[in-house]
């Protein structure tokens, strides 16, 4: 087995593009090229793999609801449109490419203690492709809080 080191790879045709196996092994790591730029990676123990795109988190936010709805830091959120007190829809940037994806998430009280478990999500209405209405309860009543982390997991468009 050979050593190439380089700086840059280029490509013969256009130098801009290098094509590389379908497979790669990267250290014990072995990745595999699907259909639609699909990547299976095998697992720790090298018997399973798991699909890359399928496990990455497509949209997720940290937002305050308190006063006027905001997003501190988000992917894939564009607009927070505040439904009243404690509903909030999510509008994405790029859609989801059905309507059945799932959310998780960390929704916060403002007491700061350890009552805020007691904060849930709920879903306000069907989902879309393009946005999801969410409520927002702590303690059994809808509330705008401080701090609210969540994530939504399926496939985009």
């Amino acid at each position: 087995m050979g050593t190439i080191k380089a700086d840059t790879l280029t490509g013969l045709a256009d130098p801009n593009k290098l094509t590389v196996p379908k497979t790669v092994t990267v250290g014990a790591t072995i990745l595999t090229d699907g259909s639609a730029g699909s990547t299976t990676v095998t697992a720790e123990g090298g018997s399973t793999t798991t699909n890359l795109q399928q496990g990455l988190a497509k949209a997720w936010f940290n937002m305050d609801t308190t006063g006027t709805p905001s997003y501190r830091d988000s992917l894939n959120c564009s607009t927070l449109t505040d439904g009243g007190t404690g509903i909030m829809t999510h509008n994405f940037t790029n859609n989801m490419g059905n309507a059945t994806y799932a959310l998780s998430g960390a929704p916060g009280g403002t007491s700061g203690g350890w009552a805020d478990s007691l904060a849930h999500y709920w879903q306000d209405e069907p989902d879309t492709t393009s946005s999801s209405k969410i409520g927002l309860t702590y303690n059994t009543s809808p509330s705008d809080n401080d701090r609210h982390t969540g994530s939504y997991h399926g496939d985009l468009a």
